[in-house]
């Protein structure tokens, strides 16, 4: 379960994704997210669907890797899913006892699915296609102009980067633990979800000390290298865009402008 988190992880391949500059991967991410707020009908959810198929194929990443990420937010949606199909008012299809599932409610569910899955899946192409120091001066870069109204712009973005870097770290680091305590006759499997929890502890606290050992090595690294911030450091790669980038910002506004367009004026699909 803990292999199966793919959030911070980079795949190392070479792909056009791979090689476009982290601004670009940064916004079109983000305009990924926004549009999907957009959808509101089956149409915006094709055009959607079209458009991450395409990035994923572009980013040479298998698609099982890709979407084996989604098991750790499996119950978030099954939650969702279920509260949507029951909870939403409108013409009843079926009913289980007391809970009614109505037409609306079966739709609005669907839809709602299709949003998180799509938001995990979009932002992990983003992770998988950057490394993190490149995501870091790419957010560093994208967010400069907060630097005027005193944001420390740099050190955010290194704490993120920072963070990026951690949690494979720490996953495989859980995986070892958890192998050590299940050698020694733990039990993390049986039980209900109280005696679950339970068994947690044993894997938690050595974990919780690797990490505070692991951040205490990086600080006084950092320090024996003399860091004191973003400011007056300069880049040994610095952030230039290509011919490809141009192209990307061109496909991404142009998606954003459809989608915008289905908003305003949705092609509606009676089911």
């Amino acid at each position: 379960m803990l292999k199966d988190i793919t959030l911070g992880q980079y795949y190392p391949v070479n792909s056009i994704l791979h090689r476009l500059d982290p601004r670009t991967k940064l916004f079109g991410t983000l305009v990924f997210i926004v549009s999907l707020f957009f959808c509101n009908s089956w149409v915006a959810y094709a055009v959607a669907t079209v458009f991450l198929i395409m990035v994923i194929k572009l980013s040479h990443v298998p698609f099982h890797f890709m979407v084996r990420g989604l098991k750790a937010v499996l119950f978030l949606l099954l939650i969702s899913v279920v509260f949507n199909i029951f909870l939403t008012d409108g013409t009843v299809v079926f009913a289980i006892g007391p809970l009614k599932a109505t037409r609306e409610g079966l739709v609005l569910a669907a839809f709602m699915a299709l949003r998180l899955v799509y938001l995990v899946v979009g932002s992990t192409v983003m992770t998988l296609t950057t490394t993190p120091n490149a995501l870091t001066d790419g957010l560093e870069k994208s967010l400069g102009f907060l630097h005027f109204i005193g944001v420390p712009v740099h050190e955010i973005a290194m704490m993120m980067s920072i963070a990026l870097r951690f949690i494979p770290i720490l996953i495989e680091e859980a995986d070892k633990i958890m192998k050590a305590q299940m050698a020694r006759g733990a039990d993390f499997e049986s039980g209900n979800l109280i005696t679950k929890a339970k068994a947690m502890v044993p894997l938690l606290v050595p974990l919780f000390i690797s990490a505070f050992r692991r951040a205490t090595d990086l600080a006084m690294a950092m320090e024996a290298r003399c860091y004191h911030g973003g400011s007056g450091r300069t880049k040994m790669k610095p952030l230039k865009y290509r011919a490809a980038d141009h192209t990307g910002y061109l496909i991404l506004f142009l998606y954003l402008g459809i989608m915008l367009y289905l908003r305003i004026r949705p092609v509606r699909i009676t089911l």
